[in-house]
């Protein structure tokens, strides 16, 4: 059992671990269930928040801690969660946020204990917390390879295994695929789609997939520097972009920076296209090499021009 620096009322921590040890596959499920019925339901004006379609736009202002890539690594969720004091500044101060970009599961030993306090994260500040999608949580004919997280549920909840993931399943459909921070930022798991025109193009990327390809790469591109414009990616998925590709998109959102995961960085975070675009991974241990995993905690009311300047609020554990 994993130990902790100090105790977190009245919604704590050490509680929240606790409980996903010991959830059971029904309770497990009907948790599932009530955070994609909470997803179902958000449209519009929520708190900060203006949800179009499957992007969340947010006002320049408040506090983000945005996390990259978990892939089940509980150790590195805690230890992040503990850094920051974050569930005590969700309780206490209204205009907090904290963003997910996705990949909760595959990899990672602890996927049904990482699921567990994100959704209820979720249930306990839906105004605040913001659960994105990633290229494993993608539709069923963009999943990677292997795809494990069933592998996972049938070792912890046996019998109860097929209805958990089945549920589960259900609720990625319902995770942001971006999200906006107007005059700022532009979030996303993996990758910008060379054809965007509007936030609309990313807002209903998931009613026009697979006939377009916004939500592929959306989950799956990785920037590159080698690249103009787009070119093959080795994973199967997406798309290899450029800078070109990066000044285009997010000239047109009206934003300065690329947030994504997706990629493991050695450092825990990396910068590509002269500053314009963040890298974020937020986890170590095997099978990633990554000396270090890192996060972002940013007041979004900062205005910068580069990610060069983000340096000093992005940690490294």
């Amino acid at each position: 059992m994993t130990r902790f620096s100090k105790e977190q009322s009245p919604t704590s921590l050490r509680r929240l671990v606790r409980e996903a040890f010991e959830v059971n596959g029904e309770d497990f499920t009907r948790l599932v269930t009530q955070a994609t019925q909470l997803l179902c339901k958000e449209r519009g004006k929520i708190g900060n928040m203006n949800i179009v379609g499957k992007l969340v736009e947010m006002k320049p202002s408040g506090q983000a801690l945005i996390v990259g890539d978990l892939h089940g690594d509980l150790e590195s969720l805690i230890q992040i969660l503990q850094e920051t004091n974050f569930l005590e500044k969700l309780q206490k101060t209204a205009n907090t946020f904290l963003i997910f970009m996705g990949d909760y599961g595959d990899r990672g030993i602890h996927p049904v204990e990482v699921y567990y306090i994100v959704l209820k994260l979720k249930l306990l500040f839906p105004k605040q917390v913001v659960l994105m999608r990633g290229n494993h949580e993608g539709p069923e004919d963009l999943l990677p390879s292997p795809h494990e997280l069933p592998m996972h549920f049938q070792a912890r909840f046996r019998r109860e295994e097929t209805e958990a993931y089945t549920h589960v399943r259900r609720m990625f459909d319902q995770l942001y695929s971006a999200v906006l921070v107007r005059d700022r930022y532009l979030i996303v798991h993996g990758g910008l789609p060379p054809q965007t025109h509007t936030i609309q193009d990313l807002a209903y990327a998931c009613v026009s997939h697979p006939n377009q390809a916004f939500l592929e790469d959306l989950l799956w591109s990785d920037p590159d520097e080698a690249v103009e414009e787009t070119s093959v990616s080795p994973r199967g998925a997406g798309k290899l972009f450029g800078k070109k590709v990066t000044d285009r998109v997010l000239g047109r959102l009206g934003v300065k920076i690329l947030i994504r995961g997706h990629e493991p960085c050695e450092e825990g975070f990396r910068i590509n296209h002269d500053g314009k675009v963040l890298t974020l991974f937020s986890r170590k241990g095997t099978p990633y090499f990554n000396t270090y995993g890192a996060y972002l905690n940013v007041k979004l009311s900062e205005r910068f021009e580069n990610a060069e300047q983000l340096i000093p609020y992005i940690h490294k554990f």
